[in-house]
């Protein structure tokens, strides 16, 4: 079998961590997001179809020809016409029955399984907030109807991205929708009338990233399932470790570091001496991070530092970021409400409690930088010591 990963888009949605990467690479629990997606499909297929675009050449330099037992292809989406652009741009490297996925979700290898049993399928998950989403009226599991975003509910039923088809699909011929688009649910449409669509609910997990903070529950969810510890660095005898961690090649953990609760430490960082890495944190590749500093339920990407007296939670930071001596994320509001945060000149609603920094690649901050919750800095930004940092900095 083969599998469509749609992974063309530009998110503006997700700035500023895609102004210099696309969606795809974004990483939870040290794994960008189409390397977790390819590793759940390893076992189900044996080619997959990557649609790229906004910077595929970095998608292409990650991925190679080959992951694991997959064989890989790329077609490049030449204009921005939609999800069903996308899947008819891959039709000719197409044989029969394929998996259609978006890109920039995480999926579980278990519930893509299970579409996989039938000709047609869609997964869809119950929410709270459909009107967010795309959503699926089914009658005994199987499709009667899929609308988008609707102003009232009819379901609580939302649309994942994943899909199952075969070449069937192509019978129709999609024409563009009111934003000028070509619909990858007008498939659906289509075979609601035509074939059987079969709906499989996630019973695993499926995580969409919509804004910069999703992958803090995503992260927040792999680096929990931890089940064992597996070090392949060093860790100094004056350490104390309280939950079980991943360390990579060449780490060095120094003396006096407390870890609670499960992390994951990439390969090729100085960690410490005397730091607290609490629960939920994921340190990249080529880090470190200094005396007395603490970290919390947040992504440190690759190349980056964190130096002493810093505290960092609930936040994500980008690669090649030099925080200066005593930078501290704000991470809750002294009213307790939820954080907001600007996207696309609209304040919205994170619907987290506790949010911090969300810092793009090369940001540099001078030290004693203090950071209010849920502001976002630009690539290349900077602060100067002492700097309050009240409104994002782009």
């Amino acid at each position: 079998m083969q599998a469509v990963i749609l992974a063309a888009g530009k998110s503006t949605r997700t700035y500023p961590l895609t102004k210099t990467r696309p969606k795809p690479l974004l990483k939870a629990a040290n794994k960008t997001i189409i390397e977790h997606n390819l590793s759940q499909l390893d076992g189900i297929v044996d080619e997959a179809v990557i649609v790229v675009n906004y910077l595929s050449d970095q998608i292409k330099e990650k991925i190679g020809d080959k992951f694991e037992n997959i064989d890989i292809k790329y077609i490049k989406q030449k204009e921005p016409l939609g999800t069903g652009h996308a899947v008819m741009s891959a039709k000719n490297m197409l044989k029969d029955k394929f998996i259609v996925m978006n890109g920039d979700d995480f999926f579980s290898n278990e519930d893509i399984k299970r579409c996989t049993e039938h000709e047609f399928c869609v997964l869809v998950k119950k929410v709270s907030n459909p009107e967010n989403f795309g959503v699926i009226v089914q009658k005994n599991n199987i499709l009667k109807k899929i609308v988008e975003k609707p102003k009232i509910r009819i379901s609580d039923l939302a649309n994942t991205g994943l899909y199952v088809f075969t070449k069937e699909i192509f019978k129709k011929k999609l024409t563009k929708s009111k934003r000028g688009e070509y619909e990858i649910t007008d498939y659906l449409k289509y075979l609601v009338e035509a074939k059987k669509v079969n709906v499989k609910t996630v019973e695993d997990y499926w995580f969409p990233i919509v804004y910069p903070w999703d992958l803090l529950g995503a992260n927040s969810f792999f680096i929990k399932n931890i089940k064992e510890t597996k070090n392949l660095g060093l860790i100094e005898d004056n350490t104390t470790i309280m939950g079980n961690i991943i360390v990579g090649k060449n780490t060095k953990i120094l003396n006096g570091v407390y870890i609670e609760g499960n992390i994951v430490i990439g390969e090729n960082c100085k960690i410490g001496p005397n730091c607290y890495l609490r629960r939920n944190t994921a340190i990249g590749n080529n880090c470190h991070i200094g005396q007395a500093v603490e970290i919390k339920n947040s992504i440190i990407m690759d190349n980056s530092n964190v130096p002493h007296l810093s505290y960092i939670g609930d936040s994500v930071i980008g690669e090649k970021v030099n925080l200066g001596a005593g930078t501290i994320t704000a991470n809750l509001r002294h009213d307790n409400k939820n954080v907001k945060s600007m996207v696309k000149k609209k304040l919205v609603d994170t619907k987290r409690r506790k949010l911090g920094a969300i810092i793009a690649d090369y940001v540099h901050t001078g030290i004693n930088t203090s950071i209010y919750p849920g502001r976002k800095f630009w690539p290349h930004a900077t602060t100067l010591p002492g700097q309050a940092v009240k409104k994002d900095i782009r």
